[in-house]
């Protein structure tokens, strides 16, 4: 029996395959989320229009749009958490739809509770506690990190990220001027169980840099480590300060 782990949030499915959507609804049930379904591309745009889903799970290989296409869609007003379902060989898809604003994938065939585990993880990123709500502002050149706003600036425009992306920036700004690794900025922001999952830290610093106006060449906030991991180098006016609480 799958343990009750859900706390009644509502979970999109976006699947052509009935029998599929039938197994995971199920098990979603049974762990305590809600389900709401759609059987392709643009059923999945208008459940989250319309239902406004907690997270989706979607799949790459659907009629009308595929997931990819739905999920580039989703990210022109949402930065709703997203998780892909993908064949095992489909890499290439999987690549795209993590370049494409997803948070996470699952490769089929998969075993209900490793989704489960997925949407677990993905819901706690996307919520932000007690713990990651302090009232410290920090300021690096012309980036800005407001924590208790969970807001990010570079030069006094707001950058939008996902709260997987803003996770990874703070993860890296409360360590200012120290190298991290690879294991570590995984265990840290994407927690346990994804320790050998270093294709999603590589897409989303590279996501992270697009929207800070870096990229791998010429980096000022997001510099990588070679064999090593990443840093946020300490500028000359890099400061903490206490924020509005």
């Amino acid at each position: 029996m799958i343990p009750k782990s859900g706390t009644g949030s509502l979970i999109g499915l976006a699947d052509d395959d009935p029998k599929m959507i039938r197994l995971l609804r199920k098990n979603l049930e049974q762990a305590g989320y809600r389900v709401v379904t759609a059987a392709d591309g643009p059923g999945a745009i208008e459940l989250v229009e319309n239902q406004e889903p907690d997270l989706l799970v979607l799949d790459v290989v659907m009629p009308g749009m595929d997931g990819c296409e739905v999920l580039n869609r989703l990210r022109e007003f949402t930065w709703l958490p997203v998780i892909i379902l993908s064949g095992k060989d489909d890499e290439a898809d999987i690549v795209r739809g993590l370049e494409a604003g997803a948070d996470d994938y699952v490769t089929k065939p998969f075993a209900p509770r490793e989704l489960l585990a997925r949407v677990t993880a993905v819901l706690r990123r996307a919520s932000f506690g007690a713990e990651d709500r302090g009232t410290a502002i920090f300021t690096n050149g012309d980036l800005l990190i407001d924590y208790g706003q969970h807001l990010v600036k570079l030069n006094d425009k707001e950058v939008a990220l996902t709260p997987t992306e803003y996770r990874l920036l703070s993860c890296l700004g409360q360590n200012v001027g120290r190298t991290l690794t690879q294991e570590e900025i995984l265990l840290r922001v994407w927690g346990n169980g994804y320790q050998d999952e270093a294709h999603l830290l590589r897409v989303n610093v590279a996501r992270l840099r697009a929207k800070l106006g870096e990229n791998a060449n010429a980096t000022k906030y997001v510099q990588t480590r070679p064999g090593v991991g990443y840093m946020m180098p300490r500028l000359a006016d890099a400061t903490t300060s206490q924020g509005q609480s």
